[in-house]
């Protein structure tokens, strides 16, 4: 069994990121998904072996790649930002890449709003936001054989 932490859209909330360091010290792996990336490097430094980052539109500092894709035990995980994917409007898009690209489990950010669901056969997870101006929420993801449960966390009821 493996366990993930997935952030996106901390767009510069250090504090909410520091007051997940001892969730993350205990995770398998770290991925962050944009907005920004700078943050995803923050990360890096304090994990450097476990985190992985993907850039987001407001990333000028490019500081991970555009998408990725990450083998867990036997599940196949396509991660990205979203915005190149139109999924403020649809999730069309990603479903069909994550599915091209064999993953079972896709990954994306952008929307700032927390969904969780399979959607044709691919468990679709947007981890919401750690922004200091919305609510805020993250994931954690469990990998057990070829099984991904996903679990959206209020971060506001931590105080983050």
């Amino acid at each position: 069994m493996k366990t993930i932490i997935v952030v996106s859209d901390t767009h510069g909330n250090r504090r909410a990121i520091e007051e997940l360091f001892p969730v993350m010290g205990e995770c398998d792996y770290i991925i962050h998904l944009g907005d920004t990336s700078q943050d995803g490097a923050y990360i890096r430094a304090a994990f450097p072996q476990k985190t992985y980052v993907v850039n987001g539109n407001c990333d000028l500092m490019k500081a991970g790649e555009n998408e990725l894709t990450l083998t867990v035990e036997g599940v196949k995980i396509f991660a990205c930002h979203g915005h190149m994917y139109s999924v403020k409007y649809t999730q069309a898009k990603l479903i069909e890449r994550a599915k091209a690209l064999g993953c079972g489990v896709a990954l994306y950010g952008h929307t700032h709003s927390a969904f969780e669901g399979e959607v044709d056969g691919v468990l679709v997870v947007n981890p919401g936001t750690l922004s200091r101006y919305s609510k805020k929420s993250y994931c954690y993801l469990v990998i057990n054989g070829a099984k991904a449960v996903a679990k959206i966390v209020d971060a506001d009821e931590r105080n983050l």
